[in-house]
């Protein structure tokens, strides 16, 4: 019969150990690969607000035709259709209604 093998702490030891927890005063390491961010993809904004002041007030002029002209005629009818219905919903509404209906 065999014995159970003894609990390994799972920490490296002898020729194999090269610090533990940041304490890295061993060998040095082979293989390590390190990543870094470009300079130029760190400022992924930079400029924008600058292009909008001097560009963006241009770019909405040439759009404002496409969008104030829909907007009068949608509050135009908006605003027709609420002063009628405010009308037909008076009691001097409710009398002409009566009236050309042939009523009293």
């Amino acid at each position: 019969m065999r014995p159970s093998a003894p609990v390994e702490s799972l920490m490296p030891t002898g020729k194999a150990y090269i610090g533990w927890w940041g304490n890295m005063g061993g060998p040095k390491q082979k293989g390590v690969v390190t990543y870094s961010v470009s300079p130029f993809r760190q400022r992924a904004l930079k400029g924008t607000l600058h292009g909008y002041i001097f560009n963006g007030y241009s770019r909405a002029m040439r759009q404002a035709p496409y969008m104030l002209i829909p907007f009068g005629v949608g509050y135009a009818v908006y605003a027709w259709a609420s002063e009628k219905s405010a009308y037909y919903n008076s009691k001097e509404g409710h009398h002409a209604m009566a009236m050309a209906e042939g009523g009293h």
